[in-house]
């Protein structure tokens, strides 16, 4: 994981080793080997992960009277360059080749922290690479398909607080009357951001989800009654606004519609499946500027009781699923640069993976710490890492980014001081190098 710590630019041959290491190329092959090793287990590599997630959660990071939150999303990993890789996949199209990355991320439901990725699937030409089983999964499954095993499992940890069950935040590719459906009937708690034009029933009447939200923004708007709440002071690109929130019971009647592709024929195949009504709330979230002009609008579906969380709740639990696209990016940029890695097979890369996961971890851990000593830690990591922070009142003075950054000078030099004694490297320093090192200058001081 050391090696994770410290990140490289894009253009280096692989992780920086650490430095109690004979030489690069020992560091280099120690690590080829271990990711290439089939007895290292995905879900061995998981096993700190969750750990650090149920850690967490037992010191507090989640309310003991809700659940904790598990966002859900997926990544492509493009590797359109890399020949070697036979087992990739067609991600966008037949030319854009890669592995498809889905992440369920433990998220605080307190502040919306990061925790740690508790399961992690990657799809390839041979089957999906899973922390959820040690031999490899076959690949028969969509997309949405795989959502509900990995729910089962992620449920099945025991991470949550005691007598509560786990939320599962995602996003709008995840829309789906069927799964829907499946997902109540197997006690999972969802949010759902859906789109306008499904069909619901409200109030006795069918009309499309996004008609039902107009019929409250008109209510409010007309005077007939206060179906927004104001909920606050919210940042929409870099200016102030507020965000309101309504909420109102909807009822899914509409038969699900399959979609599937024959893998003989390559052609798609629809079919109507008829289910059970399924009643959800609709929670309308609109972010306006000081005029009331709607900036944005996003609508929510969930099948958490009121009694579970209020509307204004489940508007932040989704804005707060953001911290898994922030998560991506931590892996593909901010030094990790995954679509740059040399692995050759998902395999080696899924186990790869799972070891730059935990060097997230170790950055959110401090990121969250609010003792004196990690708040002057962070302002050491961020000179360390030469970045420039954003400063101001309501500024948190560090990045993620950054943190890592920082750590991957910290560790190697904190390593190099074990075996070199610091009187000895600065007369070294100022005997070879007397420019670099300049003695420190002397002024008198003025008498009185």
């Amino acid at each position: 994981m050391l090696g994770h710590l410290s990140p490289t630019q894009i253009i280096a041959a692989g992780l920086r080793p650490p430095p109690d290491l004979s030489t690069s190329l020992a560091a280099t092959q120690a690590a080829w080997r271990f990711y290439a090793n089939d007895a290292v287990t995905l879900p061995t590599l998981a096993g700190p992960l969750i750990d650090a997630a149920r850690a967490s959660v037992a010191a507090g990071a989640c309310d003991g009277t809700s659940h904790l939150l598990v966002a859900l999303d997926w990544s492509p990993l493009h590797y359109g360059g890399h020949a070697a890789r036979a087992d990739r996949v067609a991600l966008n199209n037949r030319k854009d080749l890669g592995y498809e990355l889905l992440t369920a991320l433990a998220i605080s439901d307190r502040d919306g922290s990061p925790l740690a990725p508790v399961c992690l699937e990657l799809r390839a030409a041979d089957g999906t690479h899973s922390t959820r089983a040690a031999a490899l999964l076959s690949d028969d499954a969509s997309q949405l398909d795989t959502l509900a095993p990995v729910m089962a499992h992620v449920a099945g940890l025991g991470l949550s607080p005691p007598g509560q069950t786990p939320v599962f935040v995602i996003d709008r590719e995840a829309d789906s009357v069927a799964h829907f459906r499946a997902w109540d009937a197997a006690g999972h708690r969802f949010i759902v951001r859906a789109d306008d034009r499904p069909r619901v029933v409200h109030q006795g009447v069918t009309r499309p989800l996004g008609e039902v939200a107009d019929l409250l923004s008109r209510r409010r708007a007309g005077g007939g009654g206060a179906a927004f709440a104001d909920v606050g002071e919210v940042s929409f690109e870099g200016r102030p606004a507020r965000q309101f929130v309504a909420e109102t019971a909807v009822v899914l009647q509409r038969p699900a519609r399959t979609h599937r592709v024959d893998k003989q024929t390559g052609k798609a195949v629809h079919k109507n499946v008829a289910g059970e009504p399924l009643s959800l709330r609709l929670i309308v979230s609109e972010v306006r500027d000081d005029r009331g002009n709607v900036l944005a609008r996003w609508l929510l579906l969930t099948n958490l009781p009121p009694s579970a969380a209020p509307a204004a709740t489940i508007a932040l639990w989704y804005y707060w699923r953001w911290r898994i696209e922030s998560y991506h990016k931590l892996l593909k940029g901010a030094g990790q640069q995954v679509e740059h890695w040399q692995q050759e097979t998902a395999a080696a890369l899924a186990r790869r993976l799972l070891v730059a996961a935990m060097a997230c971890v170790v950055v959110w851990r401090l990121a969250r710490d609010e003792r004196p000593q990690a708040a002057e830690l962070r302002g050491v990591l961020v000179r360390l890492s030469g970045r420039q922070m954003k400063r101001g009142a309501n500024a948190r003075g560090f990045t993620e980014p950054a943190l890592l950054a920082g750590l991957g000078v910290l560790i190697p030099m904190l390593v190099l001081l074990e075996h070199h004694d610091l009187d000895h490297l600065r007369a070294l320093a100022r005997d070879v190098l007397p420019d670099l090192h300049p003695p420190p200058t002397r002024t008198r001081g003025k008498r009185a």
